[in-house]
């Protein structure tokens, strides 16, 4: 336990020492083109990406690589940490987060996330958030980026399922974008606002990707990704130090499920 604390206490002093860092060089690469200077801001996720898995030990693994798209695409993705906020950016292309606009605020952190051509909505202006997001994304597919969403809007622990939310499908089908559906169990190690991170291995699975199409609207294309995302992690569940208590149970009564 005490060895498990002084890897985190590592991995928040290299927070505290590259966020600033970062963020310099992002304002410093303010005035070159968007993607120029995004690689300050990917350089700055992947450096606390190393750290979780080399020194809180934290591995993971992907699932269906092969379904990645060659084109710009939506990720749709389950959202139960700061895990996959940082590893999206390594297993896709260069994206831009649609996020709330309060993150805005936090000193250098939010500063920098500014500079990475996020799409910055207002939750409790549910009609503006929505045109903010057509009207953005559009502008960021135009730049080469793909979208990442969080369709629940907010983290969820294992377990449960959130409402999720029709902004990534409208992209979609108005963008005409793939939309890649994403499960993975990193809420399992890393829980919602938790100071410690959990060593082990967190599964990502990716989805084939569901195409626009005229027949299907926003509700379609969003109710399979969800079942897709659903079925999904309930397959990896069950195995992390705070994994939901029925998922552990029935992988323990499943061994071949492991």
């Amino acid at each position: 336990m005490i060895s498990l604390w002084i890897r985190n206490l590592l991995y928040w002093l290299a927070l505290i020492v590259v966020t600033p860092l970062f963020f310099t060089l992002l304002l410093l690469a303010a005035p070159l083109p968007r993607r120029k200077r995004h690689v300050f801001g990917v350089g700055w996720a992947m450096t606390l990406f190393w750290m979780l898995e080399h020194v809180i030990g934290l591995k993971y693994k992907v699932i269906g690589a092969e379904n990645i798209p060659t084109v710009p695409s939506v990720i749709a993705s389950k959202h139960q940490s700061g895990w996959e906020t940082l590893a999206l950016q390594k297993i896709f292309p260069f994206q831009v987060y649609v996020a709330k606009r309060e993150l805005a605020w936090i000193p250098f952190f939010g500063w920098g996330l500014v500079l990475m051509n996020p799409i910055m909505i207002n939750r409790s202006d549910r009609a503006g958030a929505n045109q903010r997001l057509l009207a953005q994304g559009l502008e960021r597919k135009r730049h080469g980026f793909w979208i990442t969403v969080f369709p629940e809007g907010t983290r969820t622990r294992p377990g449960l399922v959130g409402k999720y939310k029709l902004g990534a499908a409208r992209m979609s089908k108005q963008f005409d974008m793939p939309l890649v559906p994403v499960a993975h169990n990193a809420g399992e190690f890393w829980p919602r606002n938790a100071f410690l991170k959990h060593p082990g291995e967190i599964t990502v699975v990716v989805g084939p990707a569901i195409h626009p199409s005229e027949d299907a609207g926003p509700e379609a294309m969003m109710a399979e990704a969800e079942a897709w995302i659903e079925a999904r992690q309930r397959e990896i569940g069950g195995v992390g130090p705070f994994a939901d208590p029925d998922e552990k149970r029935q992988r323990l009564a499943s061994p071949a499920s492991a």
